[in-house]
C-alpha cells in the first residue's frame, strides 16, 4: 500500500498513477447481494442457467456494480496520512467498456487528473480510473470520479 505524508503530498502527482489496486475476484454471491440492494434483477446477471445461453456464455455484473467498487480499490492501495475523513463528490464521466462475467479478477489503476485546495484546508481531487480485468487487453471500467479530503 502507498502511504501519502499529507496533502500537500498530492500536486506534484497531477498527471502521475498514484496507486493500482490488488485483485478482486467477482462472485455470483455479490452478484446477487447488489441485485437485491438495488432491484436490477435483469437474467444477465442472476440467472446462471440462461446467463450461459446468452451473450457472454455466463452471467455479468453490473456495470453500476463495478463502479461500486472504486471506494474499496482506493482504499485497498493506498492512504493520505494526517487526514481525518474523505467524501466521495461525484463522478464527471464514466463507460463500462466491457462485460465483467462472474467469476473475473478486476483491479483498478488511479491517475490522479487534478486537485485544488478547497475550503477547511482540504483538497478536493479528481482522479481517472481504469478498471481492467485480469487477462483482457480491454479496461471493464474507465471514470473520473471526484473526491475530497479533510485535515
Amino acid at each position: 500500500m502507498k502511504v501519502l505524508p499529507s496533502l500537500d503530498a498530492l500536486p506534484p502527482l497531477v498527471g502521475q498513477e498514484v496507486a493500482v489496486s490488488d485483485w478482486l475476484t467477482i462472485t455470483q454471491e455479490q452478484v446477487n447481494k447488489f441485485a437485491e440492494a438495488t432491484g436490477d434483477h435483469q437474467w444477465i446477471h442472476v440467472d446462471v442457467e440462461r446467463a450461459k445461453a446468452g451473450p457472454f456464455g455466463a452471467p455479468i455484473a453490473h456495470g453500476f456494480l463495478t463502479l461500486s467498487l472504486i471506494p474499496k480499490f482506493f482504499e485497498s492501495s493506498f492512504t493520505i496520512e494526517n487526514t481525518r475523513m474523505g467524501v466521495n463528490y461525484g463522478l464527471n464521466k464514466v463507460r463500462f467498456t466491457a462485460p465483467v462475467p462472474v467469476g473475473s479478477r478486476l483491479r483498478a489503476r488511479m491517475k490522479l487528473a487534478s486537485c485544488e485546495p478547497i475550503e477547511n484546508g482540504g483538497m478536493q481531487m479528481a482522479w481517472n480510473v481504469l478498471i481492467e480485468r485480469e487477462g483482457s487487453d480491454k479496461p471493464v471500467c474507465v471514470a473520473e470520479t471526484l473526491s475530497r479530503r479533510y485535515p
